[in-house]
C-alpha cells in the first residue's frame, strides 16, 4: 500500500470542526478527490488488517507449539496489526477534521453534510463512483439523485422562508 500524496495534513489549521458541519454542494464535489484518496486508504487498510488478524489468530492459538521462525512471524504480524490500526485510526480522524462522515468502512461509503430546505442532510458518495450525485435527509434511508438544478449549489431555504 502507498501513501497518497494529495492528503491533508491539517486541513483545518489545527481546529477540528465540529459535528454541525454543512456543506453545499460545490464544495463537496471539490473536495471529492482528497474524501476518495482519505477512504480507498480506510477500505484498503481495513482489508489488510482482517487479513492480518485472521494469520494473528492462528499464530497465537499456536503460539506455544510454534517453531523460532513462526514465533519471528508472530510477532512481526502484532507489530504490523498495531501500525494497520494507527493507520486507520488517522485517517479517519483525517476524514471526521473533513467534516466528513464515514458511513461504512468495508465499503467505503460516506455521507457530505448539509441541509436541504431547512432539514439536516447529506450527500452520499460511495467508493467506485466518479461523482457525487446522490443526497438523503438525515435519519432517513430513501436515497435520492440530486436533481441538475442543484449544480451551483444546494437550494438551501432559511427559517424565514419555511
Amino acid at each position: 500500500m502507498s501513501s497518497t500524496p494529495h492528503r491533508a495534513s491539517n486541513p483545518l489549521g489545527g481546529k477540528p470542526r465540529t459535528q454541525d458541519t454543512t456543506l453545499d454542494l460545490t464544495t463537496a464535489r471539490k473536495m471529492l478527490p482528497l474524501v476518495r484518496s482519505i477512504v480507498s486508504e480506510i477500505t484498503e487498510t481495513k482489508e489488510h488488517l482482517g487479513r492480518l488478524t485472521t494469520e494473528q489468530e492462528a499464530l497465537d492459538a499456536n503460539r506455544r507449539k510454534l517453531e523460532w521462525a513462526a514465533r519471528q512471524r508472530r510477532y512481526m504480524v502484532h507489530e504490523e496489526v498495531n501500525r494497520m490500526e494507527q493507520r486507520l485510526d488517522n485517517a479517519i480522524r483525517e476524514l471526521k477534521g473533513l467534516g466528513v462522515t464515514l458511513v461504512d468502512a468495508g465499503i467505503g461509503l460516506v455521507d457530505f453534510p448539509t441541509r436541504i430546505n431547512g432539514r439536516p442532510a447529506a450527500f452520499r458518495w460511495q467508493i467506485g463512483e466518479d461523482n457525487l450525485d446522490r443526497w438523503h435527509y438525515a435519519g432517513e434511508d430513501l436515497i435520492r439523485k440530486i436533481p441538475n438544478n442543484w449544480v451551483f449549489g444546494t437550494p438551501i431555504r432559511t427559517r424565514q422562508e419555511l
